[in-house]
């Protein structure tokens, strides 16, 4: 019945209620100094709120993250582990504490810390690998990842680390056994072939990367990524016809990726340059392919039309590299002989001009411009090209013939046959010298 007479309205007389007031007061101000990336002052308003009461864990995980921002590490670890110390199983204190020895790199204190975590999260039990990987504990590493594989499946992720485990180590033999287990355990699964087939090779094993391949093939008549390695597989082995199917395979597929195309395209070049007789082939598979984006193969193209004398389809294949390398001076001057070649003057002449201005010092592409300019009937500029290019020819005596009988070509054009004699016996006395 006394209860009526009490007023739950009225403050307290103790200062209780003021010291909570204080206390909430400065933990807001430290939230917010630190939310503006005042960490000075976030400290100083979090420590008034310890001297008020020393038993809030959240405290000392605030203080520490605001010191370890103000790149006062030891502080930093000092004010975690008091936070994990009063809160032993919150996940978040444990975590900052882990994310902390990591970014110091004290592996064994951060192995130690995330050992308390996997309890949470499957996620942490692939970051202590992470560590035991990066802390040379390799067998550890690899026990952990069999167990997570055994688990979850496999994973691109663990399968990155297995690698550098396996690179690190020399443990070649290891590797294969794994990936052998996983294609008996899993042999439907085409991304296990595929990777005992690339190792095998990587390990000299060229018979049994061989015999997978042929075993994938017959596990999956359809895949496609396969002939990425057969087709080489069939060139060694002298089988052109399926190896040349196999390159037709990889072309044609909306799998693989155009960076790969265009590998297998480039070994097609070259496979046809041996044998002449699939140009057919390789015609109908540069038909097949966008192989406008990469300058190596275009290239390539070009040097094996050259060589087939088929020179509009080489220029073709030139030109569309400029596009890709403005700068190649190769590919440049394949593209302005073959200009002179088949008699386009006008684009000799105009490209001579802009490439030019990018190599002055060159004078290939003099001569090429005054060759132009005497065709198009334009002596006077010829002979001012010439005579700049004379002066940057080097121990050439043949380009030297060259650049006089160009100039004895353009004093002739001008009637000027005295000079043109005297350029004309220049070229003459060279070429007799050689």
């Amino acid at each position: 019945m006394n209860y009526a007479q009490v007023d739950f309205n009225k403050k307290p007389d103790d200062d209780l209620g003021n010291v909570e007031d204080k206390f909430q007061e400065s933990f807001y101000e430290a939230l917010k100094q630190k939310g503006i990336e005042n960490y000075d002052r976030s400290v100083e308003a979090l420590l008034k709120c310890i001297e008020l009461d020393n038993s809030v864990a959240v405290l000392y995980y605030e203080l520490g993250k605001n010191y370890k921002k103000l790149k006062n590490f030891g502080a930093a670890e000092e004010a975690l582990k008091k936070a994990v110390n009063k809160d032993p199983d919150n996940e978040w204190f444990l975590d900052e504490l882990y994310g902390f020895y990591a970014s110091q790199n004290d592996y064994d204190k951060a192995i130690k810390t995330i050992k308390q975590l996997v309890k949470y999260h499957p996620d942490y039990k692939e970051d202590l690998a992470s560590l035991y990987l990066r802390s040379k504990k390799y067998d550890d590493a690899l026990k952990l990842l069999d167990e997570l594989d055994s688990e979850f499946g496999i994973s691109l992720s663990r399968d990155a680390m297995r690698n550098q485990i396996y690179k690190a180590t020399g443990r070649k033999k290891d590797q294969i056994k794994n990936l052998e287990k996983r294609v008996e355990n899993h042999p439907d699964k085409e991304s296990n072939y595929l990777a005992l087939i690339f190792r095998y090779s990587e390990n000299n094993e060229k018979e049994k990367a061989f015999e997978t391949a042929k075993e994938l093939l017959k596990i999956n008549p359809n895949s496609q990524l396969v002939h990425l390695a057969l087709y080489k597989f069939y060139l060694d082995d002298n089988d052109a016809e399926k190896a040349i199917e196999s390159m037709k395979i990889v072309i044609k597929s909306n799998e693989i990726k155009p960076e790969a195309k265009l590998k297998v395209l480039t070994d097609f070049v070259s496979f046809v340059g041996k044998h002449p007789k699939y140009e057919a082939d390789l015609v109908e598979a540069t038909a097949l392919i966008d192989n406008r984006s990469n300058s190596k193969t275009l290239i390539e193209l070009g040097q094996y039309y050259l060589a087939k004398k088929n020179k509009g389809k080489a220029l073709e294949y030139f030109e569309a590299a400029l596009k890709l390398e403005a700068n190649n001076f190769g590919v440049l001057r394949n593209v302005l002989l073959l200009y002179i070649d088949l008699q386009k003057y006008d684009s000799a002449k105009e490209k001579s001009d802009e490439v030019l201005q990018k190599f002055p010092s060159q004078p290939l592409f003099y001569l090429i411009n005054g060759v132009a300019l005497n065709k198009l009937n334009q002596p006077k500029e010829a002979i001012e090209a010439l005579e700049t290019g004379l002066d940057y020819i080097i121990d050439d005596t043949k380009m030297e013939a060259d650049f006089y009988n160009q100039l004895s070509k353009a004093h002739s054009l001008l009637n000027n046959t005295a000079k043109a004699k005297t350029f004309s016996d220049k070229a003459k006395q060279l070429e007799s010298s050689n």
